[in-house]
């Protein structure tokens, strides 16, 4: 059976920071996502940003790898995060993202909602999905436990109701049924094969922990936030959080994922860096303003520009489809992720 996690994790919010101008902020934001060059290792990256968002799309490389080698560059190895995930259990998923495993009893604490709230139209849907399904669901439970870890389409579909064919999943609702019991904590992802995650039983998975109250949980999960950030807009102007460090940030260039935490808040992103970015990736191609997969170049605490590479894994070639604005470091940036990704050229610059 799993270890118990220690009680390292409990934090109060903390008190408000002082506030600080546009240009200290800007860096005290760059330098509390470790975009300074300042990110040592894989586990005390994520720790210190909080979490990792998941996502498949991997144009250029999958958004968990892409947002680490951001921080790391070429010296980042993909197969020291499965370590950490699946071996060392020091990081573990739910809910499309990467903890660390410190941050479970706040996540135990969220997995409340999903249980008893019945706030949000998701919230009802997964109480209902499951009430209308209990036989499919103790099947699954108990396959798991006899059987696990197993991968979806190991499960027989037992579920109640027509086969209407769900937008993310198909006909078939093995998928659902497993993501429904994930939110509530009762599986977890304990592997994946070939990109396709495995199930098991989170008990056994996972390490024996408290959860805390709900709204402690967000609170918890809020302060982390902001700690992650170094500073967040109040009426007052610009809050640096009170382990913020400012000072001028080291010249480097580096590109960022679409779901970096620096930008993943538009409207801040545009207040603090004077930049707009959107995700274009589901507008339709005649209407996209830029491209379907477009990262912001940084440069210091600075975003200069955005550039759309997509690597073709079958040729070994990292291809720019287009770049707009400041792209005058943009070649040092992408020999890097050239570097990085094993790409044995580079072409569309100049």
């Amino acid at each position: 059976m799993p270890e118990t996690v220690g009680r390292r994790h409990a934090a109060s919010p903390p008190a408000g920071g002082r506030l600080v101008d546009e240009t200290e902020a800007r860096q005290m934001a760059v330098r509390s996502q470790l975009l300074d060059g300042s990110a040592t290792n894989v586990l005390d990256t994520v720790r210190r940003l909080g979490f990792l968002q998941l996502d498949p799309i991997a144009t250029v490389a999958p958004a968990q790898h892409l947002v680490l080698w951001s921080r790391l560059g070429s010296r980042y190895d993909p197969a020291e995060l499965d370590r950490l995930l699946w071996r060392e259990r020091a990081l573990f998923e739910w809910d499309a993202l990467v903890w660390p495993i410190e941050a479970l009893p706040l996540v135990r604490g969220l997995q409340r909602r999903w249980r008893t709230s019945t706030h949000y139209n998701s919230e009802r849907w997964v109480r209902s999905f499951l009430a209308e399904n209990r036989g499919f669901r103790r099947y699954v439970l108990r396959e798991l436990e006899r059987r696990g870890p197993l991968l979806s389409r190991e499960l027989e579909d037992r579920s109640a109701g027509e086969r209407e064919r769900h937008r993310w999943y198909g006909p078939r609702k093995v998928g659902l049924m497993l993501t429904s019991l994930h939110l509530r904590g009762e599986v977890a992802v304990a592997g994946r094969d070939g990109g396709q995650r495995l199930w098991d039983l989170a008990e056994r998975f996972l390490p024996h922990t408290e959860a805390l109250p709900l709204r402690a949980a967000q609170r918890e999960l809020e302060a982390r936030r902001f700690r992650a950030l170094g500073v967040r807009s109040t009426r007052e102007g610009w809050e640096a959080h009170p382990d913020a460090v400012g000072g001028e940030v080291p010249d480097r260039v580096t590109l960022l994922s679409p779901f970096d935490r620096l930008i993943h808040d538009r409207d801040r992103a545009e207040a603090l860096f004077g930049f707009r970015y959107r995700l274009e990736m589901f507008v339709p191609a005649a209407k996209r303003e830029y491209g379907y997969y477009v990262l912001p170049i940084l440069v210091g605490d600075r975003l200069v520009g955005r550039v759309e590479p997509r690597f073709d894994r079958r040729t070994g070639t990292l291809e720019v489809l287009g770049a707009w604005g400041d792209t005058s470091r943009l070649d040092g940036a992408l020999t890097g992720l050239a570097e990085w990704l094993g790409a044995a050229r580079v072409t569309g610059l100049g």
